[in-house]
């Protein structure tokens, strides 16, 4: 079974983690460094990235983390978790994202937007995507591949293997984000090795 480990320091953490389970993956909920030890992708959610940036700094997160994605670890960050990637907080997503760019709560949003994920998305029809408090990328290197955009502002960005999205696809029901997330977990780990397999090695 594919280990995903969904940080948990603050924000909609249990909502992604019903997706993933449905799916057949295993969601492991992420407080502290252990919990990274042994996963397959980790989803990085929607909240307060202030509250989130402490929260890492609290529990001594950050370099566990840069090393984790620095490793090869399939990323999904949604909408705070776009901003925690970001070169001013984690700094393993080459962007720079501007908060609350579409402006305050009262403000929130949806919009359907054609997100190519190859076969998570092949043939499929566009994604529903609710924007709240949502950033948006104001600057990226020549390496993000942009994959959609509001009124000409990314919103949606792929570096390798980590998948950036400033909308919440956790609760609408959309699930084609987490099986990409799980389809590049799988494809990098050797046939037959699970999360669990690796940490007791």
């Amino acid at each position: 079974m594919t280990v995903v480990g969904v940080l948990a320091l603050q924000g909609d953490f249990e909502a992604h983690a019903c997706v993933l389970e449905r799916l057949g993956a295993q969601a492991r909920v992420v407080r502290e460094r252990a919990d990274l030890a042994g996963i397959d992708a980790l989803v990085i959610p929607g909240g307060e990235s202030t509250t989130m940036t402490l929260g890492i700094k609290r529990e001594g997160l950050a370099e566990p983390l840069r090393d984790l994605v620095g490793a090869g670890t399939p990323v999904l960050g949604t909408c705070a978790g776009l901003i925690m990637l970001d070169r001013d907080h984690l700094d393993v997503l080459d962007v720079r994202a501007r908060r609350n760019a579409f402006g305050r709560q009262v403000a929130s949003f949806e919009e359907e937007l054609d997100l190519p994920l190859g076969e998570a998305s092949a043939g499929a029809e566009p994604v529903r995507a609710v924007f709240i408090r949502a950033p948006w990328v104001e600057e990226h290197g020549e390496g993000i591949d942009v994959l959609a955009s509001v009124d000409g502002h990314p919103v949606a960005v792929r570096q390798g293997d980590i998948l950036a999205v400033a909308f919440h696809p956790e609760i609408t029901g959309e699930d084609r984000l987490h099986r990409w997330l799980i389809d590049r977990a799988n494809a990098r780990r050797p046939e037959g090795e699970t999360g669990f397999a690796r940490e007791a090695a």
